[in-house]
């Protein structure tokens, strides 16, 4: 058991090092164009505070060095893409990023280890943190939410990246089982939403990837046949 358990821990580790690094393609473009277009800044605020949260919290839990590790290359990783929003942002945008990472990735965080710190001991602070890495987690993969209803408004995929969405669902898959065989049900509940979710995202994702697809051919067609009219009048 305990070889299956490290395991599952490693291939949750590359997973989660995969998600963490599945935006590139987006900030690429970002710094590319010098714009971040229509893209949230959001979940990326929120993967950075949960990602702060359980690097603290594989810390102080024995046994849970898989977790510290692999949150911690994660914490970095986020703190970049919200440097990069900061910088490549519209104003509106800029401000309110500026305003939701002082709260959450400042603020918030700094109140919650100093208060951990200060006030909890032994398992009492592993629960309390478990439960607010819990809690941050399920807002982290219920953040896409928003850029959801952006695809569904639009019905165009162009601003909810497939490896994000696809990364999502097999890292709260891998991740749930790992918290079954440890039975570690902080990580357990907020990973089963994101598989749930992320599952979703990729469905979302084939309906309207394929509607592009057929709008495009529909746009073709319909070039297609001004242009030949245009030719034919002209004739």
């Amino acid at each position: 058991m305990e070889g299956l358990f490290l395991v599952v821990g490693v291939i949750g580790n590359i997973i989660s090092v995969l998600l963490f690094l599945s935006p590139i393609g987006t900030f690429y473009r970002i710094v590319k164009q010098r714009s971040t277009q229509e893209f949230e800044s959001f979940p990326y605020i929120c993967t950075l505070l949960s990602a702060a949260l359980w690097t603290y919290y594989g810390v102080n839990k024995p046994g849970s060095i898989l977790v510290a590790t692999v949150n911690g290359f994660g914490f970095v990783v986020e703190s970049i893409y919200v440097c990069l929003f900061l910088t490549f942002a519209p104003p509106r945008m800029r401000v309110r990023t500026a305003i939701l990472a002082s709260i959450l990735d400042v603020a918030f965080l700094g109140v919650a280890i100093v208060v951990s710190e200060k006030c909890l001991h032994g398992y009492t602070r592993i629960y309390v943190i478990g439960f607010l890495g819990a809690a941050l987690n399920i807002v982290m993969y219920g953040s896409p939410l928003s850029v959801m209803r952006t695809v569904v408004r639009t019905k165009s995929v162009e601003y909810m990246p497939f490896l994000l969405s696809f990364f999502m669902f097999l890292n709260g898959g891998v991740w749930t089982f790992y918290a079954i065989l440890s039975s570690d049900y902080f990580l357990g509940v907020p990973n089963a939403a994101g598989f749930v979710l992320g599952l979703a995202q990729l469905v979302l994702y084939v309906i309207y990837k394929n509607h592009m697809l057929f709008k495009l051919r529909t746009d073709n067609v319909e070039n297609g046949w001004q242009h030949e009219h245009l030719i034919k009048r002209e004739g």
